[in-house]
């Protein structure tokens, strides 16, 4: 099993919502967070002063998911997230030794 992070502009959720319901995925998990790379924030105009916005909004998704679907749901997300402009974000897949549905006692791939 895996889990597949995706750290994505907030205004692209609905679309990697929907590329991952296309794929069979029905559980995900979306924090707001906030971040920089390689764009390392930008400048704003208020009430006719500049300043810098390091951190820039962001959405985290994670999806838990059996080895045999990582690369669809990789690929689903890099799709309808992607905008061509920097600052897309990143997908991230980490290894996930147990999974255990609290309500059922479900384990790994059953609790899914």
């Amino acid at each position: 099993m895996k889990m597949v992070v995706a750290i994505i502009k907030p205004f692209k959720l609905d679309d990697v919502r929907e590329a991952l319901s296309e794929v069979g995925m029905t559980g995900i998990t979306v924090t707001e967070v906030k971040g920089f790379g390689r764009q390392k924030g930008h400048t704003e105009l208020y009430r006719g002063a500049e300043y810098v916005v390091d951190f820039l909004p962001k959405v985290k998704v994670e999806i838990a998911v059996i080895d045999e679907r990582v690369e669809a749901v990789v690929d689903a997300v890099r799709k309808a997230a992607n905008t061509g402009r920097i600052g897309d974000g990143k997908i991230f897949v980490y290894n996930l030794d147990q999974v255990v549905r609290i309500r059922t006692g479900e384990v790994d791939g059953d609790a899914l």
